[in-house]
């Protein structure tokens, strides 16, 4: 479009200067003014004058009209020469960009079959290095098979020559023993035929004792390794179907307020009503720039309880006075008496023991507010009864003599602070108030050591109170007598020989141990490792288990100068 227009405003200047020029070389008639000059001059009437003058304009106007007629003309065989020139300019630009339009198509085809060979070369890498990585995987394997089959190579090596080093103490015992025979066949030489029958018959007798006590030894052997796996697999069992909450109880309990204002309702006026609830509940009412957050403070947890709720009811009621105050408070102690007896009557319906005396329960659901090294011992109780429990399933024993014995086993805590004596004996007490079986009775004596375990049951609620106050996180103790223990686990470890230093870390439950290398051998390290938890097995008392690491490390320094 814009080559058209260009070319219409050339041809139009080319038909503008031709028609001027035609004009011009044409009959162009002379001024008006030199034509009446003339006229005047001859004396030609004014009639005449005008008709020459419209003459001579009718002459200039088909002057004019030829002159634009030959322009037309002109202009259309010049518009028409440059279409035309226009024309072929098109085709051949038209004929350019075909050519180049298929060469961009032969470029494109190039590109993707380029392309498509890449794509085809990058699958074939893709290939070669997954081949690469599994090869890689196999390398490894092999490595590690190598590694082990190497160990394995150590192993028997170590067992060859420990049996060489004993064949030849037992060819040393066979010389001596040869020698001894030898002396005895001297002796035996110069008895009577009686008294050879006797002394063949006497040594016949030592060989097959000792035989008989050392098959003894195999089958007792035997049996403890089976009934160690056994007790494994039934406690691994009955622990990793139990999964319960581990409850751990503190000092402080915190309430939260509606707003800030409530601060200053709950102090009253010069403090009356802070004292009268502190007085009427056992705790401590603390009130600090915490924001919306006042907090309880009392070692009895039931006494915190008790203030909580009548706390929370204080707030919703809104009227806090000392007369409400009491009055509350009457009436939280009245429904906690309620809810405790609930909450026993639940756990025990929970366990399937439904022949409990009823006058049990408030007793049992007390237990929730007692702490035992932080580890509530509701809860706990409740861990002790369903492991038992489990593990008599597992050996055909009386579960639900399992489960009772382990819920009561410390039913004596309830009360203990409320009445003197130990909690074993005000358990025993109480259950025996309360006609509870001869077997909960052996348990709660006997998971302290007081007497003896005459149930099977009752050895399976011990070991069930073991693991549940070993399981990790269930109870804490005091930092000196955590201290104290690591400090006793670092002193026994540096009692040994060649001991350079130990560390006990992860809370006591491994100790390191960095010795000397030029004092104790890579074997020696591995004996030094079982005397050091043998020692540390019989002189101190732990949950769980200690694991003994021995590192020992050569190391040689040289400086290049």
């Amino acid at each position: 479009m814009e080559v058209l227009i260009a070319v219409s405003a050339v041809v139009g200047i080319i038909i503008g200067g031709l028609v001027s020029f035609l004009v011009l070389k044409g009959k162009k008639p002379e001024p008006e003014v030199k034509v009446v000059e003339k006229v005047v001059e001859r004396g030609i009437p004014q009639e005449e004058i005008d008709r020459i003058k419209e003459e001579a304009r009718q002459e200039a106007r088909v002057i004019l009209e030829q002159a634009r007629k030959e322009a037309e003309e002109i202009r259309q065989r010049v518009r028409k020469e440059y279409e035309e020139k226009y024309e072929r300019e098109l085709e051949r630009l038209r004929g350019e960009f075909e050519d180049r339009k298929r060469e961009i198509e032969e470029k494109r085809r190039e590109l993707k079959e380029l392309e498509s060979g890449l794509l085809q070369k990058e699958r074939q890498l893709d290939r070669k290095w997954e081949v690469f990585e599994r090869r890689e995987e196999e390398i490894y394997k092999r490595e590690k098979e190598v590694r082990e089959l190497e160990r394995q190579v150590e192993l028997k090596e170590m067992e060859i020559l420990d049996r060489e080093k004993r064949l030849k103490e037992q060819e040393e015992e066979i010389q001596k023993l040869k020698e001894k025979e030898l002396l005895e066949l001297q002796r035996i030489a110069s008895l009577t035929m009686e008294e050879a029958r006797e002394e063949i018959l006497r040594k016949v007798e030592e060989e097959t004792r000792l035989e008989a006590i050392k098959l003894m030894k195999s089958i007792e052997e035997e049996a403890m390794k089976k009934a160690d796996r056994e007790a494994k697999r039934i406690i691994l069992t009955s622990v990793q179907r139990l999964s319960p909450q581990i409850a751990i109880n503190y000092t402080t309990t915190t309430v939260e307020l509606p707003s800030n204002e409530f601060k200053g309702r709950i102090i009253g006026r010069e403090g009356r009503n802070i004292r009268t609830f502190e007085l009427l509940t056992g705790v401590d009412l603390i009130i600090d720039d915490t924001p919306d957050v006042v907090t309880l403070s009392s070692f009895d947890p039931m006494r915190r309880e008790i203030a909580k709720e009548a706390l929370e009811r204080l707030i919703q009621d809104g009227r806090i006075h000392p007369a409400r105050i009491e009055e509350v408070v009457d009436e939280v102690k009245k429904d906690l008496d309620d809810k405790i007896r609930k909450m026993g009557e639940e756990v025990a319906f929970e366990l399937e023991l439904h022949d409990i005396d009823p006058r049990l329960y408030y007793y049992i659901g007390k237990l929730y507010f007692r702490t035992s090294y932080s580890q509530n011992v509701l809860l706990h109780s409740k861990e002790v009864a369903h492991i038992a429990g489990l593990m008599a399933e597992e050996l055909g024993l009386d579960a639900k003599l399992a489960r009772r014995a382990g819920l009561l086993h410390d039913i004596g805590k309830a009360i203990s602070h409320e009445v003197g004596g130990s909690h074993t004996d005000i358990g025993v007490e109480l259950c025996r108030r309360y006609g509870e079986p001869d077997a909960v009775i052996n348990a709660i004596k006997a998971h302290h050591e007081e007497e003896p375990v005459r149930y099977p049951e009752v050895a399976l609620v011990c070991a069930a109170d073991a693991l549940s106050a070993a399981r990790p996180g269930a109870r804490r103790e005091t930092l000196e007598a955590y201290l104290k223990r690591l400090e006793k686990i670092e002193q026994i470890v540096k009692s040994f020989e060649g001991v350079a230093n130990a560390y006990a870390v992860q809370a006591g439950r491994e100790v390191r141990i960095i010795v000397n290398p030029d004092q104790v051998s890579d074997e020696d390290a591995y004996v030094l490792s079982k005397e050091i938890a043998k020692k540390i097995e019989e002189e101190m008392e732990y949950p769980g288990q200690i694991k003994v690491v021995v590192i020992r490390e050569l190391r040689s320094v040289e400086y290049a100068k």
